[in-house]
């Protein structure tokens, strides 16, 4: 017999089965089938519900992120404009010194030259001065000086000394003659230094001095000694040495050199001008 004339087993089975057993049967075959639905069901919502509770957490971790994020970097942005502010405030500050600082230079540089212009104006002054000072001191006895001259060699003849007298005639001739400057025995004249006699010695500058004489003047040696003879204070001289025999020698010189004159006289002189102020001050003030 073939299969497609052979009759289903399925409804011959279910008439062949008892009842009980054929209620029992479809009844677990029903919950089989509802259990077998709830599992398939519960498969499919579930990684949905699980996805999505889980893609939640991430938009909701991710946004926090953001948000956090934003907030600090809304913080920091504060913090780094007002460090800006301050930085360009200090920048603004340091260049106002800066200017202020270059001002000062050059104001300082400016009187740098007025002060050096002055240095040298003071400098040309006191120059000046000194030149005129060296040639005051040369020419009134109380600075050294060096130069052409002559020679004159006095001595005391047989019996007879030499006086103060017999010599002012010879240094005032010399004079007379265009001398620039005149020292006996190394005593240098100025117009403080007296020529006398002290017992038997003379005295120049308050200091005593032993034959021979020695006087020495700085001029024209070429015609310092013609020009001497020609003054009467000269032919005086030379009249006063021939009568009492004073043996005398007069020579040129290409170079002498003749000392100052000593500061007492100064001092002296000082002390005389102060002295005869004092003395004028007084009797002003006690004249009627």
């Amino acid at each position: 017999m073939s299969e497609a004339a052979r009759p289903a087993s399925g409804p011959v089975d279910r008439v062949n089965v008892p009842l009980l057993t054929l209620i029992t049967q479809q009844s677990l075959d029903e919950d089989y089938l509802h259990v077998a639905e709830r599992r398939a069901a519960t498969r499919t919502v579930a990684p949905r519900r699980r996805g999505l509770g889980t893609a939640t957490v991430v938009i909701a971790a991710f946004g926090l992120l953001v948000t956090v994020a934003a907030v600090q970097n809304s913080e920091q942005a504060g913090v780094a404009s007002e460090s800006r502010s301050s930085l360009i405030a200090n920048i603004e500050d340091r260049k106002a010194d800066v200017a202020a600082l270059q001002d000062r230079i050059v104001d300082l540089r400016e009187l740098d030259v007025s002060l050096q212009d002055n240095l040298d104006d003071v400098s040309a002054a006191a120059q000046t001065a000194q030149a005129r000072a060296d040639r005051l001191a040369a020419a009134t006895g109380f600075a050294p000086v060096t130069g052409p001259g002559v020679r004159i060699t006095v001595d005391d003849a047989d019996g007879v000394a030499v006086r103060d007298r017999d010599l002012r005639p010879l240094v005032d001739g010399l004079w007379n003659a265009g001398a620039e400057a005149i020292a006996i025995n190394g005593q240098r004249l100025t117009a403080r230094s007296p020529i006398r006699n002290s017992g038997v010695a003379i005295h120049v500058n308050f200091r005593p001095l032993s034959p021979p004489y020695v006087i020495l003047a700085i001029g024209d040696r070429a015609s310092l000694q013609a020009d001497l003879m020609e003054t009467t204070s000269g032919l005086t001289f030379r009249d006063t040495a021939a009568h009492f025999g004073f043996p005398w020698t007069m020579d040129n010189e290409d170079r002498l050199s003749l000392p100052a004159a000593p500061q007492r006289l100064l001092r002296l002189r000082w002390t005389g001008e102060g002295a005869a102020s004092s003395l004028d001050q007084r009797r002003k003030e006690t004249a009627p």
